[in-house]
C-alpha cells in the first residue's frame, strides 16, 4: 500500500536548517533558532530548566494558567520565585513589573506569556521588555499563541528566550515548535550545572551538537511529517504576507467582540478592555445563572465544527472561548459562532438580537 504521507525520503539536515531560517525570518531575529521535535511545552520547559537553578531569582508574571505552570517549573528548579499575578480579565502593565523590581532588585529572570489564549488577554511585551532590559534580567517569553496573530519581535523587545508553536495563528502542526535563544541565554545555560544534557529537554544539546557543528548532523531522526507541515505553513504565511495574516486575526477579534456585545442575552467580553484582548481568541463571560460549558455544548450541537470551547477548570462555569485563529480567522467562522451562541442563549429563554450581532460583526470586520 502506498500513501503520499508514507515512504518519504529522510529529511536532510540542510532542509531542517532551511526551515529554521524561515522561522528566524518570521520572528525578524538574528538569534539562534532551534526547532524542537515536540509540542511547545517541550521548549517552554527546556528553556526554564536550562537557565534557572537555585541561584535564580525569578519574576513570574501570571495572567493565565500557563504563567502558573512556569512558576511551578521555576520552583522545581530551585529558583526563588516572586509571582506577579493579575486578574485573568486584564493584562499586566510595565509599571507593575517595574514595581516588582523595586521590591526585589535581585530579580535576574522574568517569565511572561505574551497572549493567553486560555483567558483571552495579551500583555504589552515591548514596554515590559524595556523595564527588563534596564534591570539586566533574562527575559523568557511564551509567544505560542501570539505569533502570526500580532507582532512578535524578540530582538527589538530584548527577549532572550522566545518560544513559538505553529498550531494556533500560524495554522500549522502541533508536533514541532521553536525557540529563539540569545547569546546571554546560551551563556546562562552553559554556566548552569543543572541544565539538562543528553536529554530531550536539552537546548544545550542542540547548541553544541547542531548549531556549533554547522547544522550538518541532526541529533536524532526528525519528525518528518510535522517538519514538512511547518515548512508548508511558513510558505503560506510568506505568500499571504505576515502583516495580512495578523490583520485578519485582528479583524476576527474585533468582529467577535463587537458581535458578542450586540448579541445581548447577558453575554459580554471577558477581557474588559479591548486593547488588552488577544487577537488570537476572544473570551466571553456567560450570563449569570447559565453555565458556560452548557451554553457551548448547545452551540456545538448545532455546529460541531465551530471553534468554541468553555474555559478550563473553574472557568468552565463562566467563560466561553471563541478560538478564531489560523484558518478560523474568517468572517464566516465569526458569524457562525455568533449565530450558534445566540441560538443557545435563546434556548435558555434569554432575549438576543442575532441579526444585530451579525451586523455589528460585519461593521467591525471592515
Amino acid at each position: 500500500m502506498t500513501h503520499p504521507l508514507l515512504d518519504l525520503p529522510p529529511l536532510s539536515a540542510g532542509r531542517f536548517a532551511s526551515i529554521e531560517e524561515r522561522v528566524a525570518r518570521l520572528l525578524g531575529t538574528g538569534q539562534d533558532v532551534v526547532i524542537m521535535q515536540g509540542e511547545a511545552l517541550l521548549p517552554l520547559e527546556g528553556a526554564i530548566r536550562g537557565t534557572a537553578g537555585p541561584g535564580t531569582t525569578a519574576l513570574n508574571v501570571v495572567t493565565g494558567p500557563y504563567g502558573q505552570t512556569f512558576g511551578d517549573w521555576l520552583r522545581d528548579c530551585g529558583a526563588t520565585v516572586h509571582d506577579l499575578a493579575v486578574p485573568f480579565h486584564t493584562a499586566v502593565t510595565a509599571e507593575q513589573v517595574r514595581q516588582a523590581f523595586a521590591e526585589h532588585p535581585e530579580i535576574d529572570f522574568v517569565s511572561l506569556v505574551h497572549a493567553e489564549a486560555a483567558t483571552g488577554n495579551t500583555n504589552p511585551v515591548a514596554e515590559i521588555g524595556e523595564v527588563v532590559r534596564e534591570r539586566g534580567a533574562l527575559f523568557y517569553l511564551d509567544a505560542v499563541a501570539s505569533v502570526a496573530a500580532e507582532p512578535v519581535l524578540p530582538d527589538a523587545w530584548g527577549v532572550d528566550l522566545c518560544v513559538i508553536g505553529a498550531q494556533k495563528a500560524m495554522g500549522g502542526p502541533a508536533g514541532v515548535s521553536a525557540v529563539s535563544v540569545s547569546e546571554r541565554a546560551w551563556a546562562r545555560m552553559a554556566a548552569n550545572p543543572r541544565a539538562p544534557r543528553r536529554s530531550y529537554l536539552s537546548l544545550l544539546d542542540w547548541k553544541e551538537r547542531w548549531i556549533d557543528g554547522g547544522r550538518t548532523t541532526l541529533l536524532h531522526a526528525p519528525a518528518q511529517l510535522e517538519m514538512l507541515a511547518l515548512e508548508a505553513c511558513l510558505e503560506r504565511i510568506e505568500a499571504d504576507g505576515l502583516d495580512a495574516v495578523m490583520a485578519r486575526h485582528a479583524r476576527a477579534a474585533a468582529a467577535t467582540r463587537a458581535g458578542a456585545s450586540a448579541l445581548g442575552g447577558g453575554l459580554e467580553p471577558y477581557v474588559r478592555e479591548a486593547r488588552e484582548a488577544a487577537p488570537v481568541a476572544t473570551t466571553l463571560r456567560a450570563p449569570s445563572g447559565v453555565a458556560a460549558s452548557d451554553l457551548v455544548a448547545r452551540a456545538l450541537a448545532a455546529g460541531p465544527a465551530l471553534p468554541l470551547a468553555a474555559g478550563g477548570g473553574a472557568l468552565a462555569k463562566e467563560m466561553i472561548r471563541v478560538n478564531h485563529y489560523g484558518p478560523d480567522a474568517t468572517p464566516d467562522v465569526v458569524r457562525g459562532c455568533l449565530a450558534a451562541l445566540g441560538a443557545a442563549l435563546a434556548e435558555q429563554g434569554l432575549e438576543v438580537d442575532v441579526d444585530g450581532a451579525l451586523r455589528a460583526a460585519e461593521e467591525a470586520w471592515r
